[in-house]
């Protein structure tokens, strides 16, 4: 490769390291672990400098074919203003095929997405923080393996995609939680390790009062953790996330191409994403 030419390759394993380093850079919170979930799920791919740095990244998470999230866009800012964001767009939307899309942008990313056809969606609020001493909810109980269909069933609903391999992936690395009525699953959560601690969601509930429930069921064993929630502004639940010690710390903006017919969720209702790359 001549030198100062930077290569778009498949992301594989190889590079983790490399992406590691580069989000880093940006002072995102992901570990190896974090990085080797995402690419678990997706596709994705990587750019190289001449002396094989990793120059930029970017993932493709598909959720059946109902939709797809592009996710861990970074770009080295030494290489910045030469066209490598949107190269790497390019092959994000080629890996995507014909799925319709999801992002939550950073103000930087905003522009690039726009021009390609992405409209705002909502305003993500990521929340942080050490939690406080809670209360152990009722009506909260850990998830069986048996209870997995179920709860596929009721995210699809929720989510409006099929993402059975992100909650089989969930179930692999956390903890899930559920709220049973009548015999029959109301409302679930999961909780991981993520970044400089734990991150809670998806959570998907009836009403505000069930999703503050499952939080409240993962952060009562653990005070004084480091938790983070990342929540759509409209839920009704950021006051609550910063009373319990999870201060409201960026964030981003939710972004669909092409729009999303109805803004208004039925329920039940995606109260926590599984964090702002996977939605």
């Amino acid at each position: 490769m001549p030198q100062g030419e930077i290569e778009i390759q498949d992301f594989g394993p190889d590079h983790i390291e490399g992406a590691v380093a580069l989000s880093r850079q940006e002072k995102w919170p992901h570990r190896p672990q974090d990085w080797q979930m995402a690419l678990q799920l997706s596709s994705g791919a990587v750019a190289l400098d001449d002396e094989g740095r990793v120059t930029g990244t970017i993932l493709v998470t598909p959720y059946g074919m109902d939709c797809a999230m592009i996710n861990m866009v970074i770009v080295d800012r030494n290489v910045r203003g030469k066209g490598l964001g949107r190269r790497l767009m390019d092959q994000a939307l080629a890996l995507a095929g014909d799925r319709p899309l999801r992002l939550v942008a950073t103000t930087d990313g905003m522009p690039l997405y726009e021009k390609l056809g992405f409209v705002p969606s909502g305003t993500i609020l990521q929340h942080q923080g050490t939690v406080a001493q809670l209360g152990a909810p009722d009506g909260v109980e850990a998830a069986r393996m048996d209870d997995l269909w179920d709860i596929k069933a009721l995210d699809r609903d929720a989510y409006g995609a099929d993402r059975e391999a992100l909650i089989d992936a969930l179930a692999e690395h956390g903890q899930l939680a559920v709220i049973r009525r009548n015999g029959a699953i109301e409302a679930y959560a999961a909780i991981r390790p993520f970044g400089r601690g734990e991150v809670i969601g998806p959570v998907i509930a009836g009403s505000a009062a069930d999703a503050r429930a499952l939080i409240s069921f993962f952060a009562a064993p653990r005070p004084g953790a480091f938790l983070r929630v990342d929540t759509d502004s409209r839920t009704g639940i950021a006051s609550w996330l910063e009373d319990i010690g999870l201060a409201h710390a960026g964030g981003g903006v939710a972004m669909d191409r092409p729009p999303r017919a109805g803004s208004e969720q039925a329920r039940p209702k995606v109260y926590a994403l599984a964090n702002q790359a996977l939605g």
